[in-house]
């Protein structure tokens, strides 16, 4: 068994606020590199989206999502001075804030070490479209 490190950089373009899953194309990854143990780190490389760990089973878990940080951060603050580029800016990078803009995942028998209703989610805070890049950095052992 040998140690080797791969980088990759996906592009998403996103349609807006919500959630937009990358499961399929980190699995795909590990897959391509061919490391059976290892880690996954996914990164998002933006100020005003993140990523999340959610339910990928039920829309609806993500719906719920998307409703709270409405609520939890609304867009109507009136003390949110950073406005520049809309009343969604200051709330995007809140929001970004209280989540994460990396996750490492396990690697273990070639796959992503996920559980069964687990996706990764880039989590989109700005109500524009917007192109997003994401960097996987794996490490570990390959057959």
């Amino acid at each position: 068994m040998s140690l080797s490190i791969h980088t990759r950089e996906l592009t998403v373009r996103t349609q807006g606020k919500g959630t937009y899953e990358l499961t399929r194309e980190l699995r795909a990854f590990v897959h391509a590199c061919g490391v059976r143990e290892g880690q996954l780190t996914v990164f998002v490389r933006h100020t005003s989206a993140s990523l999340v760990i959610m339910e990928n089973a039920d829309p609806e878990a993500r719906t719920d999502l998307h409703a709270f940080f409405d609520h939890l951060v609304p867009e109507t603050l009136p003390f949110l001075v950073h406005t520049y580029e809309g009343p969604d800016d200051s709330p995007s990078h809140l929001r970004m804030a209280l989540t994460r803009t990396s996750e490492v995942i396990p690697v273990t028998g070639g796959a992503p070490a996920l559980g069964t209703w687990q996706g990764v989610f880039l989590f989109e805070h700005r109500r524009a479209p917007h192109t997003r890049k994401i960097v996987l950095s794996l490490i570990g052992e390959s057959a």
